[in-house]
């Protein structure tokens, strides 16, 4: 496991820079918000159009890892749930505890760090992760919040979740670069060199961005945040790995990502449904500060295991 310590620290040291870095007030918020911007519209697109431009849809998608990944993600989620209810908290409020307690960082931390400590092979099933993730569970929440509020589903909020959908820059990036894999072509040179040499920046610029936006974060609710990262870096990747291997019998090589992005930390994006839709955001914002410095150890520990290490 010292080994794989080894390997992860430095992908964590960058995000603690980071956070050094807009805790000195040397990177301002604003600087944050600009260099997130770059990561997520240019950098980590250009990644994830070369990563699927070389993949099938075949190794992409897989209809038991899928299932074995929902399924997985469906347990914590419903304990989730039925933990915010005995607590007798609104619905609203136990369905962005329960978006914590399974929605990792795959996008920022999640697929820059495991396709280099997994190997290439990993970017398959990791984009997948990615997708069921983006399109599943932020569906989910925005429309267990909007129904909750209005009291019924309206067309429109199908439409804002489509379109929300068609303009995400990750989602687009990886439909179109299985789209250019589809017909057999290879990316011409030069802009395969230009999409590696961006793509190069979404490791180091998306894991400072994430510490400095850590920096900026409030906190409260310390035992609720405790348990909500319990739940993701440790009972997530429990129910997926029971899953994968257990129930749908996975390929342990692809289980093995699989569960390994399931240990990642509370994402992001939840902070931004949570500031967005006005639900407890300072609960949301601790659980990721948390879950993220706890992580170093946790998800070294899932990396060690499903290598052997």
């Amino acid at each position: 496991m010292l080994e794989i310590l080894y390997k992860t620290l430095p992908f964590f040291a960058l995000v603690g820079l980071g956070y050094w870095a807009a805790w000195v007030r040397f990177f301002p918020a604003e600087a944050t918000a600009w260099l997130t911007k770059f990561v997520f519209y240019f950098a980590l697109s250009a990644m994830l159009f070369r990563f699927a431009a070389n993949l099938k849809v075949t190794d992409l998608f897989d209809a038991r890892f899928a299932a074995a990944y929902l399924w997985g993600c469906a347990l914590v989620y419903v304990v989730a749930l039925a933990v915010a209810f005995f607590r007798r908290l609104q619905v609203e409020e136990a369905a962005i505890e329960a978006q914590c307690a399974v929605i990792g960082n795959t996008g920022f931390l999640g697929v820059p760090m495991l396709v280099v400590l997994l190997g290439p092979q990993a970017a398959g099933p990791v984009l997948l992760v990615l997708g069921l993730d983006m399109i599943v569970f932020s569906s989910l929440i925005t429309l267990i919040i909007t129904g909750s509020r209005e009291g019924r589903m309206r067309l429109r909020t199908f439409k804002v979740l489509g379109l929300g959908l068609l303009k995400n820059p990750m989602i687009v990036s990886m439909v179109l670069g299985l789209s250019w894999g589809a017909t057999g072509w290879s990316v011409p040179g030069p802009v395969n060199d230009f999409l590696g040499l961006l793509g190069a920046a979404a490791t180091p610029g998306a894991l400072f961005a994430i510490g400095a936006s850590l920096a900026g974060r409030g906190t409260e609710r310390w035992q609720v945040a405790a348990w909500l990262s319990f739940a993701k870096l440790v009972l997530h990747p429990l129910a997926v790995a029971f899953s994968a291997l257990v129930l749908f019998k996975v390929d342990a090589q692809a289980a093995g990502v699989m569960i390994a992005a399931a240990a990642l930390p509370v994402a992001g994006n939840t902070y931004i449904l949570a500031a967005h839709y006005g639900v407890a955001p300072q609960r949301v914002s601790t659980s990721i500060l948390i879950s993220t410095a706890v992580s170093i150890l946790t998800v070294t520990a899932v990396i060690a295991w499903v290598t052997g290490g």
